[in-house]
């Protein structure tokens, strides 16, 4: 095995398994005190409010289940191996991209940190589900391409979840404070994304142009 091989499969590796235990990371509301985390932040009615509640756990249950299994999708082997594998996965990821993110909308005009994280949690959601409608149609339409372009686009704000994670703790070292880090990651956490996002669709459609001269 070359060395590009192997440098290939440890980000393949730790790719996937940032996006296992960032998915399974819901789990812990379930297991612990609920006043734990962002949850720590909001006042006792919000608490108390049944449809913002239905909206959380519909958000990061749902995405959660979108990150767990969304990366999987992005195997060749998969793709040309186990076609009906993928799209069954791919229908489990859309219907969980659906709730979470209109879920996500919803609880974003509750945002901690004011109109900023009102603003940037709400793009973050509405960019989600647009790609991937635009990613559903499509590959209904049978442009493939297309719809791989749209995928990529909607998995890089899913994966917000992981990014989101772990700038958190890094601006609040440099900061000193949540509050302010939490400004800042509202938008930090799923815009680089969208440019990495480009960056690699960009780096897939060179490598083909020059696979075919």
């Amino acid at each position: 095995m070359n060395v590009s091989k192997i440098i290939h499969n440890s980000k393949w590796f730790v790719f996937g398994t940032l996006c296992i235990l960032i998915g399974l990371y819901p789990i812990i509301y379930f297991l612990i005190d609920r006043h734990f985390g962002l949850l720590a932040s909001k006042n006792q009615v919000l608490l108390n409010d049944q449809l913002w509640n239905f909206s959380f756990y519909g958000h990061i249950i749902l995405g959660g289940i979108a990150l767990l299994i969304g990366w999987t999708q992005f195997s060749s082997k998969l793709r040309t191996r186990r076609i009906k594998l993928h799209k069954n996965i791919g229908k489990v990821y859309i219907i969980s991209v659906l709730i979470s993110s209109t879920c996500g909308i919803y609880i974003a005009q509750f945002a901690t940190g004011g109109i900023s994280n009102v603003i940037g949690f709400t793009l973050s959601g509405l960019v989600w589900l647009i790609t991937t409608v635009l990613a559903y149609k499509s590959v209904i339409r049978g442009k493939i391409q297309l719809h791989q372009k749209f995928m990529i686009y909607s998995y890089a704000v899913c994966f917000s979840a992981v990014t989101l994670r772990i700038w958190l703790p890094l601006l609040t070292s440099i900061t000193g404070e949540f509050s302010s880090a939490y400004l800042i990651v509202g938008w930090l956490s799923w815009v680089p994304n969208l440019f990495v996002a480009y960056y690699i669709i960009n780096r897939k459609e060179r490598r083909l142009v020059t696979k075919n001269i």
